[in-house]
């Protein structure tokens, strides 16, 4: 095995702006994978792609809003165009929401969480469904939480955001169990120093996490692996 086992292969990071995105895009960019950074900052998915360079890797951005589905069909239809397949897909991207009792969730924003956590998602897997086939061997990675198996007070916008993620995913896995070689893994990063960690938990002191370059180096390893389609994985720091 070489230091770049990724050599030749397509990948595509949303919420690869910062956090756990840019540090698993970075991390396969490393590995030799020329990386698709999505997100909706063009100035966080510009630091990752000079990351990613110093890394010796190199990387397309494509700045576009996840809720946008038409700009989502646009990506899928460039990337066909430009290389004819996908070979890795890490659906990162997520929103937190506030986090306060059931029956004061905003039913607007409730709306525009499960949009960003679980439409995006299906979105995206419907557009590059096609591309992750013409791959030899194409995988597919969504990120998790506890709360989406573990239900929490005042968690319930997001757990149950992450509760469909998960029935989503592996509902994917087992339709492409028979039909190729797409495997399909669901990945819990645990307690780690996002900004996202920091709006949920603002009295915790970021230096007692993990930092994102740990979970991003554990996804690249679980992808260059041959896990079982339908794998869960927690990376623990």
């Amino acid at each position: 095995m070489t230091d770049r086992p990724f050599a030749n292969r397509i990948a595509l990071v949303t919420g690869a702006s910062r956090g756990i995105g840019a540090a698993t895009a970075i991390a396969l960019g490393a590995r030799g994978a020329h990386v698709l950074l999505v997100a909706r900052t063009p100035g966080g998915l510009e630091q990752t792609e000079e990351a990613i360079y110093q890394a010796g890797g190199s990387a397309t951005i494509a700045p576009l809003d996840l809720a946008d589905g038409d700009s989502i069909g646009r990506l899928a239809t460039a990337v066909g165009e430009r290389w004819g397949l996908l070979d890795m897909m890490v659906l990162n991207a997520a929103i937190l929401g506030t986090l306060c009792p059931v029956p004061s969730i905003d039913a607007k924003e409730f709306s525009r969480l499960l949009t960003l956590n679980v439409g995006a998602n299906q979105a995206l897997i419907a557009a590059f469904d096609p591309w992750l086939r013409q791959s030899a061997a194409p995988r597919l990675v969504a990120l998790t939480s506890s709360v989406g198996r573990a239900p929490r007070a005042y968690w319930g916008g997001y757990g149950a955001s992450k509760a469909a993620l998960e029935t989503l995913i592996l509902a994917y896995a087992d339709e492409m169990r028979d039909l190729g070689q797409l495997r399909v893994a669901i990945v819990d990063p645990g307690a780690t120093a996002t900004a996202m960690r920091t709006d949920a938990y603002p009295g915790e002191d970021p230096a007692t996490l993990k930092q994102p370059d740990v979970v991003g180096e554990a996804i690249a390893g679980l992808l260059s692996s041959d896990f079982p389609t339908g794998h869960r994985m927690r990376v623990d720091g």
